[in-house]
């Protein structure tokens, strides 16, 4: 069975940063999990090297754009090397195999009808090299990035992308995941609310000479979106190989970051159903990351290198660290000192500490090799009571509520659990999953203290059956944490002393209590998978030294604010919060802060005006959930009456909306 996933090509105007990263390794995590699990996967990626911003980055540099993009792409494939991604095909949009079928796709557009000459009079932004109409315009700026647009006159040429915005909206609503998470697809939904217009497609190459020259008019190049969407099709083989396109088309994922939604969700959508192809399954946008709090950005001089942090703390610690750290979809923020708080607690006192200690206690107590359990240990969901002994007597240890906790059936419901997060792409989740498990290992090696069963006479027959328990949990902990962790899963292997030969029986079995045989394994002492980082400096984003030679520095203190005089819980039961979903959002006119709101509180929709337009803008708010209060007094500001009022951290100016991490139906009760 085939699973092809795809990550963005990515611009070479500039190095990568933390954004590209994270959304390749995402991909990389899924990729290896499916993998993992016998799919036939095709994992791709690359990138994007034509356009008006390539050119004029290569002017700066005095090079050509073609030269620059040799050089700037190196700079990608090496940080996907260092990161140990899996990809299948690397695709440059310079390739002839590209450039061939970008033209073909033009030429049966064009020969169908769907593209059409025409003059252009508008509002062009280069930074997001995209035309805008004067009614598009926030403010006389783009409504995308919010910089200066410049006023063309020009003939160009056009995509009938409007004749499909009826299907493409009725397509989203009958396939709730083709546009991933919610709050995204009711962005693109609200986006289809507009009339959605034509798409310029071409550029005169007087203007920019810079891109794929269209096969019907040597006079003009490709629009760099059109050129870089089709990679997914001409990658799978469209035009050129009909067997390997039928194998892969459609893709079953597109990862982007919820900037480039719209050009993927409808941009491609419309431009394949102009083909006859079918959608891809799912397109899933995740967030942005901010750095210490901030937006990251050349001129604040905290965009984060990759590779700095990498050479700091290893690419295993990165890995982990974006994916445990925040739920995939949200925006997440970076900062020196969360990574080393997830590096020291999770990665070194958890992980490490398991892997030392289980080798270690091997090593001392059985001459280094694992020894046999006294127990029939066959694999079955419920290990026999004297299999998983408490303070050296038999018995299956039971928490404060009574749950059975034992380290077999936590193990017994992992693959299931790791499959029905991941396949919500819900890393974090996944990974909480195997901390359980690695919690519960080392509580269980403290509660049945194999070093004092080593001193009693009796105690011998359970010793073997902890050590070879805490080492079997351990490879299999191993073996559900490869996907995110890959050297350290085949480093932990090692450890327990498992031949290569172990890595390529099936996961069927390989996930099954006792499936590979570590009876009779000798184990191997190492330095620490993760060295604690102990000492202090002051945080530096962008130039991350080794992390043994830093001691961790203080958080900053939060802003100094005088506590309010206490009050009854009758007067907080007065306030009546609900969970809303912004439907709408708008700017008021006259006002840079004030925005107008619809938002859905599950018995009615509500008018809120919010002054947080400072701090969002309004496309940034549709499909969130925030927090109401929906029993206040209705108010007018500047003529327009507000029906409540959303809650929201910050005391001069406003720092972030109370927002939720899981999906909350609309109206229900905060308390």
């Amino acid at each position: 069975m085939k699973y092809y996933l795809t990550t963005p090509l990515y611009y070479v105007n500039d190095a990568p940063h933390i954004g590209h990263a994270y959304t390749t390794l995402a991909a990389d995590i899924l990729a290896r999990y499916h993998r993992l699990r016998g799919r036939q996967v095709f994992f791709l990626t690359g990138t994007d090297e034509h356009g008006q911003k390539v050119a004029q980055a290569a002017a700066a540099r005095e090079r050509s754009p073609l030269a620059h993009a040799d050089d700037l792409v190196v700079r990608f494939q090496n940080l996907w090397r260092q990161l140990g991604i899996s990809h299948n095909d690397f695709i440059r949009t310079t390739e002839k195999r590209h450039v061939s079928i970008v033209q073909t796709v033009l030429s049966q557009l064009h020969d169908r009808g769907e593209i059409y000459a025409d003059d252009y009079q508008g509002w062009y932004c280069l930074p997001d090299e995209r035309f805008w109409t004067e009614k598009e315009l926030v403010e006389g700026a783009c409504p995308d990035c919010r910089r200066p647009v410049t006023p063309i006159v020009e003939r160009n040429y056009f995509f009938r992308m409007g004749k499909y915005q009826a299907r493409l909206q009725q397509h989203i609503e009958a396939h709730p995941q083709f546009i991933r998470p919610q709050s995204r697809r009711n962005e693109v939904l609200g986006f289809l609310q507009k009339p959605l217009g034509d798409l310029c497609i071409s550029r005169p190459t007087r203007r920019l000479s810079w891109g794929v020259p269209l096969p019907f008019d040597a006079d003009y190049v490709t629009y760099v979106w059109v050129d870089a969407l089709v990679n997914y099709i001409s990658a799978a083989g469209y035009a050129a190989d009909a067997e390997r396109f039928e194998r892969l088309w459609p893709a079953d994922l597109h990862l982007v970051g919820k900037d480039i939604l719209t050009t993927h969700a409808v941009y491609w959508s419309t431009l394949l159903m102009a083909l006859d192809l079918p959608l891809p399954t799912q397109i899933f946008a995740h967030g942005w990351w901010t750095v210490d709090g901030e937006k990251m950005s050349k001129s604040r001089g905290n965009v984060v290198d990759p590779s700095a942090i990498i050479e700091a703390f290893g690419a295993e610690a990165f890995r982990y660290f974006l994916f445990r750290e925040v739920p995939f979809g949200q925006d997440g923020n970076f900062s020196r000192q969360a990574l080393i708080g997830r590096y020291n607690g999770d990665l070194a006192n958890d992980l490490g500490n398991l892997v030392s200690r289980t080798v270690s206690l091997v090593l001392q107590l059985a001459g280094g090799v694992i020894p046999s359990p006294t127990d029939d240990l066959d694999g079955s969901e419920e290990a026999p009571t004297s299999a998983l002994p408490v303070n050296g007597e038999g018995g299956n240890h039971r928490d404060e509520e009574g749950v059975n906790n034992s380290v077999r059936a936590l193990l017994a419901g992992l693959p299931a659990a790791m499959d029905v997060a991941l396949d919500d792409l819900a890393f974090h989740q996944a990974l909480d999953e195997v901390w359980a498990v690695v919690d519960r290992l080392n509580r269980y090696i403290e509660q049945n203290a194999p070093w004092a069963l080593a001193k009693q006479a009796t105690g011998q027959a359970q010793l073997q059956t902890v050590l070879y328990t805490a080492a079997e949990g351990l490879r299999l902990v191993a073996l559900h944490l490869s996907s995110f962790l890959p050297q350290t899963a085949e480093e932990i292997d090692r450890r327990l002393g498992l031949p290569p030969e172990a890595r390529d029986q099936p996961f069927e079995v390989r996930q099954q209590w006792g499936g590979v045989n570590l009876v009779g394994c000798r184990v191997i002492k190492g330095t620490p998978l993760f060295p604690r980082i102990e000492k202090k400096e002051p945080p530096s984003p962008t130039t991350l030294d080794a992390p043994v030679k830093h001691e961790v520095a203080p958080m900053p203190a939060a802003p100094s604010t005088d506590i309010k005089p206490q009050i009854l819980i009758d007067d907080f039961t007065r306030l009546d919060l609900r969970v809303g979903h912004i439907l709408e959002a708008e700017r008021v006119e006259g006002s840079k802060k004030l925005l107008k709101l619809r938002v859905d509180i599950g018995t009615e929709v509500r008018q809120v005006v919010a002054g947080i337009g400072g701090r969002y803008a309004p496309e940034e708010l549709i499909g969130k959930q925030v927090a109401v209060l929906v029993n206040l007094k209705p108010a007018k500001m500047m003529g327009i009456e507000s029906q409540g009022m959303l809650l929201a951290a910050g005391a001069e100016s406003v720092l972030g909306l109370t927002t939720f991490s899981e999906e909350i139906p609309p109206g229900s009760r905060i308390r």
